[in-house]
């Protein structure tokens, strides 16, 4: 009888853990690791990253930074008081922008350290963030796409000046903000909405990417883009990913969107990778397109670029190819936006 119960103990446990296995979205893994949206492309598991081989090669790439590519200070801080009255959006540099939107101002994966690494380690700056870290506007919300040391800036972290703000981030990145003092912190999850207030919401989507900080962590905490939705206008900070079908999916569901930031830069490891001009996890300028032509966006900023060298590319590439392929994928080349570092639009210059 004894026996009998152990048994029947076992199997209402182990039918317990299917069903609840068979409730978990696609992207959550049994291990509590997370994947990308089913159908993505997929790395080679055959590649090998060679940091001799990838130093080799950016010691051959021209540094030389375009004209025009950084604002003056000066000139940045007055733009700022300008604009202080009006819905923007203004390019600090790589993923960081700071976008206001009636009483609500947002900054999303903001990185002001010299280098994307722990500590001293990592690429470096080769240009230099719009502004100081303790110059920027009062903020009211931060986003966080994902934990790389590019996006999830720790020295930025510890030391933002406004703790107060509304966090939003991925799943599991909790403790790295409630453990600096900030107390308004939200994980979501893919497709999971926050009201921000009645005239603001947020929806965290699905990017074709992948998370890491250390040897032992990848892919433990979740990866994703913003939806951002006021006033009747959508704008998507889809920052970090590769190109994946999910798009063509987010379009017939959250579709059109009015502006669709996007990287277009980090795209080229080869002779590391076999393929020149292609990653799994970062879309090159074109990709970036067909992005936003599945997503429906009448416009579509280019990010994620021009401050650190983390590829190798030419650094000032990634605009030219944008602008220069954007009629292929449907946009007339003036919708295809390209910031300069500290270049503050209004809304209603953008979306129209």
């Amino acid at each position: 009888m004894i026996n009998f119960l152990y048994f029947l103990i076992l199997v209402l446990s182990l039918n317990n853990l299917t069903f609840a296995m068979e409730k978990k979205p696609y992207h959550h893994l049994p291990d509590g690791t997370f994947r990308n949206p089913e159908g993505s492309p997929k790395r080679d598991p055959n590649v090998k990253w060679s940091y001799k081989i990838f130093n080799q090669e950016k010691k051959k790439l021209d540094m030389t930074i375009s004209k025009g590519h950084v604002l003056e200070k000066n000139e940045v801080l007055r733009n700022f008081d300008k604009y202080k009255d009006n819905d923007y959006i203004a390019w600090i540099g790589h993923a960081t922008f700071i976008i206001k939107l009636g009483d609500t101002t947002i900054i999303t994966d903001p990185v002001f350290s010299k280098n994307a690494g722990p500590l001293i380690f990592g690429p470096k700056r080769f240009t230099e963030p719009a502004l100081k870290l303790s110059e920027i506007p009062n903020i009211d919300l931060f986003l966080l796409t994902h934990n790389h040391y590019d996006h999830q800036d720790m020295m930025t972290i510890r030391r933002f000046p406004f703790k107060d703000s509304k966090v939003l981030v991925p799943l599991k990145l909790n403790k790295y903000f409630k453990n600096n003092g900030y107390r308004d912190i939200n994980e979501m999850d893919w497709y999971d909405e926050i009201n921000i207030n009645k005239n603001l919401k947020v929806t965290f989507l699905p990017a074709v990417h992948w998370s890491k900080r250390s040897l032992t962590d990848t892919n433990k905490t979740l990866w994703g883009s913003f939806l951002i939705e006021y006033d009747e206008k959508k704008i998507l900070f889809a920052c970090d990913t590769g190109y994946g079908n999910i798009y063509k999916d987010l379009g017939n569901e959250y579709g059109p969107i009015d502006l669709t930031i996007i990287n277009i830069g980090a795209y080229n490891f080869y002779p590391i990778m076999p393929y020149k001009d292609k990653s799994i996890y970062h879309t090159n300028p074109e990709e970036a397109l067909k992005i936003g032509r599945d997503l429906k966006s009448k416009k579509v900023l280019g990010m994620h670029w021009g401050t650190f060298v983390l590829s190798l590319e030419p650094i000032m590439e990634p605009p030219i190819r944008f602008k220069d392929n954007a009629e292929k994928y449907g946009f007339n080349k003036k919708d295809a936006l390209i910031f300069k570092i500290g270049q503050i639009s209004k809304i209603s210059d953008i979306i129209n």
